[in-house]
């Protein structure tokens, strides 16, 4: 089976799956898949926006369950921790729907929300809401940047070959170096 079917097969599940535990490159790589025209555009920000929701929702229910001991385990960071309490609880609406645009608090950051004791019945609909808008996000981005790699794509056998090609190069030029470098030392011994 070649990987096309695979992918127009699997790739939903795959998509799902893949962002519940890394978003963004699956995301991306969602995009570039719907580019190509294996999977359909809209299916895959519905499939990545699902998987990221259940992440969350998860992650959310951890906190909620093992909250009190976050502190504890994470001493070293408790002024970060503190400062994000605090934001949640000022803001809470936004920091539910961008803390999946924060850099290091994709699991961090559903896991101080339930751990904040926001209740359920907020999440929940902002966790979709935030899911949906990162999903269209970076399915949009993958997909323009489909149009970047779309050609190399198209002619990968041929780059692999090149950079095989270029590796083999550079590996000679320091195998060669490393030897003159070995002989310089042995007629200065």
């Amino acid at each position: 089976m070649d990987i096309n079917n695979l992918i127009a097969h699997y790739g939903y599940a795959a998509l799902v799956v893949g962002s519940m535990a890394e978003g963004e490159t699956i995301t991306l790589l969602g995009g570039v898949v719907a580019h190509q025209g294996l999977l359909k555009f809209p299916l895959v920000v519905l499939s990545v926006a699902l998987g990221g929701m259940i992440g969350d929702q998860l992650l959310y229910l951890v906190g909620r369950r093992f909250g009190g001991s976050i502190s504890e385990r994470f001493k070293k960071h408790q002024k970060k921790i503190t400062k994000a309490k605090k934001l949640i609880n000022r803001h809470p609406y936004w920091f539910v729907i961008g803390s999946r645009f924060m850099y290091g608090f994709r699991v961090i950051g559903p896991i101080l929300i339930g751990a904040s004791r926001l209740p359920p019945k907020i999440f929940l609909p902002l966790n979709i809401i935030g899911a949906l808008i990162w999903a269209t996000l970076f399915t949009t981005l993958g997909y323009v940047g489909g149009e970047v790699i779309g050609p190399w794509l198209h002619n990968l056998d041929q780059h692999i070959k090149h950079w095989i090609w270029l590796l083999g190069v550079v590996a000679l030029v320091w195998l060669v170096r490393l030897w003159f470098k070995h002989r310089e030392s042995r007629e200065q011994d």
